[in-house]
């Protein structure tokens, strides 16, 4: 069976998030996330799961760090916890929390692979929505002091930095549908947490460049493509206010300058203007290094007049396969994707932040967790991520969603992504059938045709 191979320098990684595996939430100092609280709060998480212990990875980060280099990972994306580091947000710093991602770094760097920090994955300081969190402005600022921190600590230490992971859904599930922290449900100020998010992300970049610093800097979109569901100029034009919705709203304004301007006339008749100060558009617009890129499914799409204000219905097709979020499983999605952003947003280098599915994964009698399924959505994918590397996209790396099951949001602990499955009652890690595959990929630089 042939093979296609990657570039030679190609990443191959895989991803976590803070609040999804370590645990320890009242540990060392480590003040109140919106996580916490809103996991705390009855009916809000499924089954009333919390992140307070998760996968105990605050306790066995080195169990974990031996598992990535039996793996081979070339690199490992983890987020660093806000509140971890300033318990308050601003000000005093918790030199515990710093000394965890210390130890962390050093054995990672120990064994051979890069670590790639995310500043942000969606556990803000409790006491900055106290405030009015990135509703409010200043907690810009408070981002932009917490990234400096991290920056002066590790920036000699770490050469790949996230500022963002995906804004869309810090912005809209969580102040607009109210499905995740901190639970509003206010659409207007989902929009003007998504510019807020904007401005200190390229605020923070600017920090890190003025440091001097060796490395790249980025951030991460949640992305997919957008198809209309028949050729009719009512469901193509129901796709085109989506793509605006899930896309355009974040890539429009870091690489045109501006927002997408038939969404940004509804929004403004219905909702009236966001607060954009003299030069945000400016400074959003201001170049970093790479983006990167979260993808997990398509967006099938009609037009429906009584479907709100993007008159937009989400439809499904039973001819695709679901993973067990209910997303279909539509791998060209990501080389449609990839040649859209190459072709019409920027000539960037690209990352695969995030990838992978989850299933109902089961421990055999045997003691294996047999995942073909998940083996083969992500088979399917690097193929034709590779496709669109032949074709001229530069992608420079891939990271697996995720690297062990996890706390999923408001889901609790009912989905599995990992690649390493986690008994939640024992923390035992197993490595998944697709674990083992996974390494033969990144040994090889490589997948089967």
């Amino acid at each position: 069976m042939s093979k296609l191979y990657f570039p030679e320098d190609f990443v191959w990684g895989a991803a976590t998030a803070s609040y999804q595996i370590e645990g320890a939430y009242q540990k060392d100092g480590k003040g109140e996330s919106i996580w916490d609280k809103f996991s705390h709060t009855s009916g809000k998480v499924l089954n009333g799961d919390t992140g307070d212990i998760a996968c105990d990875h605050y306790h066995r980060y080195k169990e974990d760090v031996q598992l990535m280099k039996k793996l081979g990972l070339n690199s490992y994306r983890f987020s660093t916890s806000w509140p971890r580091i300033l318990p308050q947000g601003t000000g005093k710093v918790n030199q515990k929390g710093l000394d965890f991602y210390k130890r962390l770094v050093d054995e990672l760097l120990e064994a051979g692979i890069e670590p790639a920090i995310t500043l942000y994955h969606w556990d803000l300081p409790q006491a900055l929505q106290d405030k009015g969190g990135w509703g409010n402005r200043d907690t810009i600022n408070y981002f932009v002091e917490y990234s400096q921190i991290m920056f002066e600590h590790f920036g000699n230490l770490v050469s790949r930095w996230i500022t963002h992971n995906e804004p869309w859904v810090v912005a809209f599930l969580g102040n607009s549908t109210g499905e995740h922290a901190p639970g509003f449900k206010d659409h207007k100020l989902a929009l003007q947490v998504a510019h807020n998010l904007l401005v200190s992300h390229c605020l923070a970049a600017r920090g890190f460049r003025e440091l001097g610093l060796e490395g790249e800097i980025g951030i991460t979109l949640n992305l997919n493509s957008v198809y209309p569901l028949t050729d009719s100029k009512e469901d193509q034009q129901a796709a085109e206010l989506v793509n605006d919705y899930n896309n355009d709203w974040f890539l429009d304004p870091l690489f045109k300058g501006k927002y997408p301007d038939k969404l940004a006339q509804i929004y403004r008749e219905e909702y009236g203007e966001l607060d954009i100060k003299a030069g945000d558009m400016e400074i959003i617009q201001e170049p970093t290094d790479f983006l990167g890129i979260n993808y997990y499914s398509r967006a099938l799409v009609k037009h429906n007049s009584e479907a709100g204000l993007l008159q937009a219905e989400y439809m499904r097709t039973e001819e695709s396969g679901y993973t067990a979020m209910d997303w279909e499983i539509y791998p060209k999605g990501l080389y449609d994707l990839l040649m859209n952003l190459y072709q019409n947003h920027t000539k960037l280098d690209l990352y695969i932040t995030e990838n992978g599915a989850a299933f109902d994964d089961q421990v055999a009698a045997d003691g294996k967790v047999y995942d073909q399924r998940r083996k083969d959505y992500l088979k399917a994918h690097f193929i034709k991520a590779h496709q669109a590397i032949e074709a001229g996209v530069p992608l420079k790396g891939y990271y697996v969603w995720s690297l062990m099951d996890n706390f999923e949001w408001a889901f609790g602990y009912d989905r599995r992504f990992g690649i390493i499955h986690v008994n939640y009652d024992t923390c035992e890690r197993t490595l998944k059938e697709s674990a083992h595959w996974y390494k033969e990929v990144i040994t090889n630089n490589g997948v089967d045709k």
